[in-house]
């Protein structure tokens, strides 16, 4: 890599209040507000709406779609046959 024309990576926390949650990783992001994490060390915080602990997909609360009466209504709406 050449040197001085990348953004520092670095440590920081990514929070989601909406499930109480947060984790540690590395990243280039920036934020002005910081927390005190378990460790004992301040690092710079990013709060999210979403993340694998609030996501339905994740949480197991998503909805299954019922998508093969849709496939059928289309076929039947537009004429195509089923193969």
């Amino acid at each position: 890599m050449q040197q001085s024309i990348h953004p520092d990576y670095r440590p920081v926390v990514y929070r989601d209040a909406s499930a109480d949650f947060a984790f540690l990783t590395r990243s280039t992001a920036t934020s002005e507000r910081t927390i005190t994490w378990e460790d004992g060390k301040v690092y710079p915080v990013i709060d999210v709406e979403v993340s694998s602990a609030s996501h339905p997909f994740y949480t197991g609360q998503a909805k299954v779609l019922d998508t093969a009466g849709r496939v059928e209504r289309f076929r039947r709406r537009y004429g195509q046959s089923a193969r």
